[in-house]
């Protein structure tokens, strides 16, 4: 089942999650800190480029199955570059409440 991303736990996820929902581009570059930092299948990547073309070019949208503790999601993604994929999201939140890191890939 589904989690609707306005149910999300933390709310550092929670605004990360509804900003690629509602296609937010604009709003995005608000929710990481400052330095923050990502990888995708365990390779580095620059963040604002990688969400630019994996979620926002691509239509990229994922849906929560599944929210752990310590910012663990595990998802469906869909994006018009690689269908639907069973993926896992790792968030790691700083002392201000906003994300630090995330890593995905496939589940």
């Amino acid at each position: 089942m589904t989690i609707r991303s306005t149910r999300l736990g933390d709310p550092a996820v929670r605004a990360f999650v509804t900003a690629v929902d509602h296609h937010d581009r604009d709003g995005f570059p608000a929710l990481p800190a400052s330095g923050a930092t990502m990888a995708d299948d365990g390779g580095e990547h620059d963040l604002t480029e990688w969400i630019d073309r994996e979620i926002f070019s691509s239509h990229g949208h994922p849906e929560a199955d599944d929210e752990s503790g310590g910012g663990l999601l595990l998802a469906r993604h869909r994006d018009d570059t690689w269908g639907e994929l069973r993926t896992r999201w790792s968030f790691t939140v700083d002392d201000d409440g906003r994300i630090s890191r995330f890593e995905t890939g496939e589940a």
